[in-house]
């Protein structure tokens, strides 16, 4: 009963197997995927591909470096319309390693503070990106009383990681964290209540340059439980009871 909390199963890339991935992700136990966007148009393949795919569960959501307020609004609307259909609102947040300029992360702070916004209005969870940029999530977040919170693929330390911690937010680890140094230290730190999974499928796969797919979810799963020295059964409980208190499931 694993959810992947943060795919990106809408790409083009999965066009011509997609079914065989999702079966091959049911395969192993994850029968949850949750979908993000990163534009309008994915939001509305997203809810497509979920009539069809019940494994499919959409969040919407606009990636932090659209730097269109006209575009937010459009998919603040396009929330609104769906809410009943929705599971998060995502992906959404900060992005600082790619926008420098201080104009360009103004307005990606006004952005992202009008769907922290929305999501308290809404009571959905907030699905974050937050690329070199975590203790400005956090700040906002806290700053606005966000409840709902998942920070996912986290980059940063935990010392700036802990306030968000210490408010309940929850952390999800992609399949990567086999080649990363910083998941993996992070992870170490982080108690297992924090903890959910993620593949970000297609891409921050255990290999570089290679397809990710929801099914390698349970690489991450691995990964954690030998870095917390607890067992898989342990960390599959833990991410279980997690993704019900986030998502209300």
């Amino acid at each position: 009963m694993l959810t992947d909390v943060h795919a990106h199963i809408c790409d083009p890339v999965f066009d011509s197997d997609r079914t065989e991935v999702l079966q091959r992700a049911s395969d192993v136990g994850v029968t949850s995927i949750i979908a993000v966007s990163e534009t309008l148009e994915d939001a509305q393949k997203n809810l497509k591909l979920a009539d069809t795919h019940p494994q499919i569960k959409p969040a919407t959501g606009l990636y932090p470096t659209i730097l269109s307020m006209d575009q937010a609004v459009s998919m603040e609307n396009f929330i609104r319309e769906n809410r009943q259909r929705l599971t998060a609102i995502g992906e959404v947040g900060l992005d600082f390693w790619k926008i420098q300029d201080e104009s360009g992360r103004q307005l990606q702070r006004e952005i992202f503070h009008r769907f922290i916004e929305l999501g308290k209005e809404l009571d959905l969870p907030l699905n974050i990106h937050s690329r070199s940029a975590g203790k400005h999530v956090i700040s906002m977040l806290l700053e606005a009383g966000a409840k709902r919170v998942l920070l996912h693929a986290f980059d940063a330390r935990y010392s700036t990681a802990l306030p968000a911690v210490e408010a309940g937010y929850f952390f999800s680890i992609p399949p990567s964290i086999v080649r990363s140094r910083q998941k993996q230290k992070l992870v170490k730190q982080l108690p297992l209540a924090s903890i959910l999974l993620e593949t970000d499928s297609p891409v921050l796969g255990a290999e570089t340059n290679q397809r990710n797919e929801p099914a390698n979810l349970i690489i991450a799963l691995k990964a954690v439980a030998e870095l917390k020295s607890v067992t898989e059964e342990e960390v599959q409980e833990a991410v279980v009871e997690n993704c019900m208190k986030l998502f209300g499931w």
